[in-house]
């Protein structure tokens, strides 16, 4: 049985703290929608979640961020939760990593707490974005134009909520890779 993404290879980049939904969620989803779905972390073996008012479950490791390369991946998802993307965004190997993905217009998924990071890799500027509400400031600060919406596209840049949105999310996460590269000017 064939799915919508055979043959493609997705990087979910996270770290200890992650919100444990945004996580698990879209790579099962995508996992079964028939693509590669890598954990790429800072860290190596297990990083834990946190699931909405205590640490998670532990999520493997598939590969240390030091070896994940932009062209091995049709796309890149970044799970929210406040501890994951504060963490991510002092981290210039995974700035670089977003940004590498946004500058060969692949897929850049960014859902709750987690356009901190779009923010910090200088993406968010001129884009039509959402986000956790408490981070609205920060994103419409960085030049976004920010939506109260289930998902915001602006090609191929997909933004999120919260939770509650996933499906929407990790529908249109299937939809865009599917649309293949998007054109777009460089961050």
């Amino acid at each position: 049985m064939s799915g919508p993404l055979d043959g493609k290879r997705i990087l979910i980049l996270a770290t200890n703290g992650f919100e444990q939904s945004e996580l698990e969620v879209p790579r099962d989803q995508l996992r079964a929608a028939g693509a590669r779905v890598d954990v790429v972390s800072p860290e190596t073996g297990d990083i834990k979640g946190w699931d909405e008012k205590d640490w998670g479950r532990p999520v493997r490791v598939d590969k240390p961020l030091s070896e994940a390369r932009e062209s091995d991946y049709d796309a890149i998802v970044l799970p929210g939760g406040q501890i994951n993307p504060d963490l991510l965004r002092v981290e210039a190997e995974a700035i670089r990593l977003i940004k590498s993905f946004f500058n060969a217009g692949k897929t850049v998924a960014a859902i709750c707490h987690a356009p901190w990071l779009l923010v910090e890799a200088g993406i968010a500027k001129g884009r039509k974005m959402t986000s956790y509400a408490s981070i609205r400031t920060d994103v419409i600060n960085a030049g976004a134009q920010w939506e109260d919406a289930p998902v915001v596209t602006d090609k191929g840049l997909i933004t999120s909520r919260n939770p509650g949105d996933l499906d929407a999310f990790c529908a249109k996460i299937i939809e865009e890779i599917r649309e293949g590269r998007h054109e777009r000017r460089a961050a």
